[in-house]
């Protein structure tokens, strides 16, 4: 990947490494793998950091590394959302892991996408930016390169990233639309759970009833923050627990087997053309049958 930028005349006389940092916003381990690769150009020619430069001037980047990782390919298939030389954005499925962990050392989405990745050529790590549980379905975006990670991440500490999830939850939050602001913390006894406590971090989610049912409702839920289980948390502080979460949740279901909680919409600006992209995953068929067949044309989103 290739990022340029023309020099503009208040920069005339700074340093290549001034206009790195402050006009191209390229984090200092990321220009130190930069150097090591002459990545770094000026004027289409190789140029030292500590070399300065003029107005019109064009400075670029060539972001094109073989890296190593330790997570092995494994051949299923993704269901791709969007994709360009920034970003690969797949609708996950229930029941799958992001990224391998002791209890989850293969058939995780990271395997996966491993595999695609090779396919088309790519020695990259998995970047995931956003990180859903194993049985949270929908939009998982991955960074092909540590710029694009840097760019997202920094965009979401300035709340720029939206994103929005869709969940049945028991009884009907009252009122039906509003902000839960509860702080949120590991529970002393598990390494897992997540309890309300005044000690933890700060965490807002905002949340809309878009469907009334007997006892249940469909409520689409936005994160300003992004704590673990953040959602799941808040909904069962409210009295209103995700319908077959089995940790946060005390009641039975038969609708559905797992959390019925899925990541609908996820939103940010590109770091290259600065072009909104909002990526859009639909509703999964076991949410689907658990809504008694209602057509998605209903949802009110």
């Amino acid at each position: 990947m290739r990022i340029d930028y023309t020099v503009a005349d208040e920069c005339d006389g700074k340093t290549v490494l001034w206009v790195l940092k402050s006009r191209m916003k390229i984090s200092s381990r990321l220009i130190k793998r930069l150097k090591t690769s002459n990545g770094i150009l000026l004027n289409n020619e190789p140029i030292r950091t500590i070399d300065h430069i003029h107005s019109g001037d064009r400075v670029s980047v060539i972001i094109d590394f073989v890296e190593e990782t330790d997570i092995e390919p494994e051949d299923q298939p993704v269901s791709v959302i969007f994709e360009d030389d920034c970003f690969l954005a797949v609708d996950k499925g229930p029941n799958t892991p992001i990224h391998p962990t002791a209890r989850h050392t293969t058939g995780t989405l990271a395997h996966f996408v491993m595999a695609y990745f090779q396919k088309q050529g790519l020695s990259i790590k998995i970047r995931p930016i956003n990180r859903l549980d194993k049985d949270t379905s929908g939009v998982v975006l991955f960074a092909k390169n540590p710029y694009v990670q840097e760019h997202i991440i920094r965009q979401m500490k300035e709340n720029k990233v939206y994103k929005s999830y869709l969940g049945l939850i028991h009884g009907i939050f009252k009122p039906e639309e509003g902000i839960i602001d509860l702080p949120i913390a590991r529970k002393d006894s598990s390494i897992i759970e997540r309890v309300i406590d005044p000690s933890g971090d700060r965490a807002v989610t905002k949340y809309k009833t878009l469907e009334k049912y007997n006892d249940y409702s469909l409520v689409q839920f936005v994160l300003e923050t992004g704590r673990t289980h953040q959602i799941r948390v808040h909904s069962s502080a409210m009295g209103h627990p995700i319908i077959g979460d089995f940790l946060y949740s005390k009641t039975a279901t038969e609708l559905i087997e797992r959390q019925a909680l899925h990541s609908h919409i996820l939103s940010f600006d590109h770091p290259l053309t600065g072009e909104r992209i909002t990526l859009t995953a639909p509703i999964p068929e076991d949410i689907k049958k658990a809504l008694g067949g209602l057509s998605p044309s209903t949802y009110k989103i």
